[in-house]
């Protein structure tokens, strides 16, 4: 199940083609979904939870906090859409796109991609890339 809360006034469209795109990068993952809970939120509320369960005194667009057990996806993702909003402008992307990176971001991690070192953030990009045609695709 895959469920989207707001912390602010933002609203996510396309529900039902969301759900399905990521349940779609989890079974192409060869991992199975339990419950992914996606939380919109302001750069304010992202910062306290950095602050107060990661000891990151910075800002960030998305944290993801991780419930995985065995092959069974689980856990929050937080995103801000203000960070998203001015990433997508930094990036000249629009913000869809840029909220749809992070939201498969997220997810990704949780399908065991790391992006600590350049290699692995390259690898985190081509994922997601690729994983962004393909919600393009069906859409």
């Amino acid at each position: 199940m895959i469920s989207f809360n707001y912390e602010n006034n933002f609203k996510i469209d396309n529900i039902q083609i969301l759900q399905t795109w990521i349940e779609g990068v989890i079974v192409s993952e060869k991992f199975e979904l339990g419950e992914i809970n996606y939380i919109f939120c302001d750069d304010d509320y992202l910062h306290n939870l950095n602050v107060e369960y990661l000891d990151h005194d910075t800002l960030t667009d998305v944290i993801s906090f991780d419930y995985t057990v065995g092959n069974v996806i689980q856990g929050d993702i937080y995103i801000s859409t203000e960070r998203v909003a001015d990433n997508a402008q930094d990036f000249k992307a629009t913000f869809s796109d840029e909220l749809h990176r992070v939201m498969v971001h997220g997810v990704l991690h949780y399908c065991g991609y790391k992006d600590k070192s350049e290699a692995e953030s390259e690898a985190m990009r081509s994922m997601e890339n690729h994983y962004l045609k393909l919600l393009k695709d069906i859409s």
